[in-house]
């Protein structure tokens, strides 16, 4: 049997003297394309970091692609949280390039492979006419997917993206969450993608990962987004709908 991408046996993360999770056990197996969701300040952000080494657990283990947080991060993909603003004369080539040097000497220099690699990651996003462009004179919805494009260089087998779909129009949010899918599936690639409606990646991941009040639950959407599910988790009433179209509509004051 193949080792899963992630586990956490009875992990606890702390930020100062507060407890972001608690008690969190789950196993994520390889290949599978997880929607990490939950309310702001909830523990999505803290958990990736976790997973990359950059937050120290407090207790329990972690273990990530068979091995220690940070062990593998040649192997791992990442885009944070976009925070705009830094590089708006770089253009797109420059901000992926920069990302094919830092185990170099001297002068920054792309090789074939690396350009080859870059198109290759521009391409699976369709985000190559963006890259003669300056980062400034782009909308937010087409840094994010020079950012996604950037996590992507050299297909890791863990994928990690933090809020790749914000800034994005609801079409182009719904055509990244797809090719984001067949992605994954053509490469037999894990990604872990946090967001904040879960009705863009439905039908694309096959697990929901929900973090509120401390707590991680991980299963299908028919066994996390529940009413009874979201309820247990937040300690709250919590209404979650389905409409016609299949769209779940999530409802609560504790939201």
């Amino acid at each position: 049997m193949a080792e899963p991408a992630v586990t956490c046996e009875n992990v606890m993360l702390s930020r100062g003297e507060r407890d972001i999770l608690s008690g969190v056990s789950l196993s994520v197996p390889e290949g599978c394309f997880v929607g990490l969701f939950g309310p702001n300040g909830g523990g999505k952000t803290t958990l990736l970091r976790a997973l990359l080494g950059l937050q120290p657990v407090a207790r329990g283990r972690i273990t990530v692609l068979g091995d220690a947080p940070g062990a593998c991060s040649a192997q791992i993909g990442y885009m944070p949280q976009s925070r705009g603003g830094n590089g708006a004369s770089l253009t797109g080539w420059d901000l992926l390039g920069s990302g094919m040097s830092g185990n170099r000497w001297g002068i920054p220099w792309r090789s074939r492979a690396d350009t080859l690699a870059i198109r290759e990651a521009l391409d699976a996003v369709d985000a190559t006419a963006l890259a003669d462009r300056r980062l400034g004179a782009l909308s937010g919805g087409e840094r994010q997917r020079l950012l996604i494009a950037q996590a992507l260089i050299g297909w890791p087998r863990l994928l990690l993206l933090d809020e790749p779909l914000a800034s994005l129009d609801p079409v182009r949010m719904r055509d990244v969450a797809e090719r984001l899918g067949r992605i994954a599936k053509q490469r037999g690639m894990t990604v872990i993608c946090s967001a904040h409606d879960i009705n863009a990646l439905m039908g694309v991941m096959d697990s929901v990962l929900y973090v509120a009040r401390g707590q991680a639950r991980l299963g299908t959407v028919d066994e996390v987004m529940t009413t009874e599910g979201l309820s247990a988790l937040y300690g709250a009433p919590v209404e979650v709908c389905r409409a016609p179209s299949g769209r779940l509509l999530v409802s609560a004051d504790a939201l």
